[in-house]
């Protein structure tokens, strides 16, 4: 009686779930149970990425400039209006001294900043040593990591020094010359470290800039530099200035009716020097994550507080020489941003300099991207140099006000 009631129970064992899980349809027995925990996972994976993307857009919508500023006023009204304090400067305060007579009346008006490396010390030096003489306030962006071998420069330390590695001009200008904080300097030059200044006198040159009113300017380039990449930046020998080139040569015509850069209205991002109010739309065209700066100097003209053809022009009586070192990319940038190339030791500098040129082409075909996006995307705003009529219509929709200082 035993064993037949073993053999009668037999198969429903064999019927059984959990045994039955252990065969060869074990995988058909567990899908069930499966699918009862993979679907509510599912669906706390969609909420959380729905909830993402609505924070993504969200964020997006805040940081536009319009948005920006009505956040500002809504929360400032918590404040009394008397104790706003809107801008600040870059001059060095005392922390000891009483008086405040030197504190409260700077007689730095305008700003120099460079981005610059231990190896062009002496350069700059000799640069810094001209811009002292007229009162200048000094502000250099360290992109070696190199700060302390400056020290015994005796402008150094009535300098400001800021200092992140393997950084660029325009990385260092979006993020410490903001509008506000230069808002007491009446121009800002915003030069490389690489550029010969032995004909080259700031106040002379400033005279110039404001006796014909230019908002954004350069000085022009000597013949004999070693890197000159387009005809305007040259330096006219017989004239005080020239706001535009004429040239017949080549692909690119340059003649008296070309309206836009390089023929005119166009300075070179080496050596530009905005105005105030130039500066505070400068500032808003660079990217903050295009740190190379290609294409910026293209639209420089939509800044000029006016046509770029007359208020954009390059200085000749005031000339430098531009050496054209290239010193960020060479060995501490290798160090530290590619530490897979230091076991690569020929070619290596050229290898880094070709990876930089690369990412800056990458970055100009962005930013031209953004802007053809921007300017179909905002029906508003009317281009000056797209026709005819276009600077009358720029002129009716600003409603030809001057800049607010």
């Amino acid at each position: 009686m035993k064993s037949f009631k073993s053999w009668r129970w037999l198969p429903r064992k064999r019927s059984t779930p959990f045994e039955g899980a252990q065969g060869t349809h074990g995988f058909w027995v567990r899908l069930p149970y499966m699918a009862v925990m993979c679907i509510p996972m599912l669906l706390i994976l969609y909420r959380t990425t729905k909830y993402q993307y609505q924070q993504t857009q969200i964020e997006a919508e805040l940081r536009s400039f319009d948005s920006i500023k009505e956040l500002a006023a809504v929360r400032l009204n918590s404040l009394p209006h008397g104790i706003l304090h809107s801008w600040s400067d870059l001059e060095l305060k005392s922390m000891r001294s009483n008086s405040r007579s030197k504190d409260n009346i700077s007689c730095h008006h305008n700003l120099l900043a460079m981005s610059v490396g231990i190896k062009q010390k002496h350069n700059v030096d000799t640069i810094a040593q001209k811009f002292l003489t007229e009162n200048f306030t000094i502000m250099l962006f360290h992109y070696d990591g190199n700060m302390e071998g400056w020290s015994e420069l005796e402008w150094s330390d009535k300098s400001i020094h800021i200092m992140a590695e393997n950084q660029t001009k325009w990385w260092f200008a979006k993020r410490f010359l903001h509008p506000d904080i230069v808002f007491i300097y009446d121009y800002l030059f915003l030069w490389d470290e690489d550029l010969g200044v032995e004909n080259f006198h700031p106040g002379r040159y400033l005279d110039i800039v404001k006796s014909e009113q230019l908002e954004i300017s350069q000085p022009a380039l000597d013949r004999n530099s070693t890197e000159i990449h387009h005809r305007i930046t040259i330096r006219k020998r017989t004239k005080k200035l020239h706001r535009r080139v004429y040239d017949d040569r080549g692909s690119l015509r340059c003649s008296s009716s070309s309206q836009g850069p390089p023929c005119t209205g166009w300075v070179e991002g080496m050596a530009p020097v905005f105005s105030r109010a130039a500066w505070r739309c400068a500032w808003h065209l660079i990217q903050n994550d295009l740190i190379h700066g290609w294409g910026l100097d293209m639209k420089f003209g939509y800044c000029a507080q006016g046509d770029r053809t007359e208020k954009v022009g390059v200085v000749d009586s005031e000339y430098i020489v531009h050496q054209g070192i290239q010193t960020l990319g060479g060995s501490s940038f290798q160090k530290t941003a590619y530490p897979e190339e230091s076991a690569k030791p020929q070619h290596s500098t050229s290898g880094l300099r070709s990876r930089i040129r690369k990412k800056s082409t990458q970055e100009l075909q962005i930013f031209e991207e953004r802007w053809g996006k921007a300017v179909a995307g905002d029906g508003e705003w009317v281009d000056p140099y797209n026709s005819r009529n276009g600077w009358l219509a720029f002129q009716h929709y600003t409603g030809s006000k001057k800049p607010s200082y």
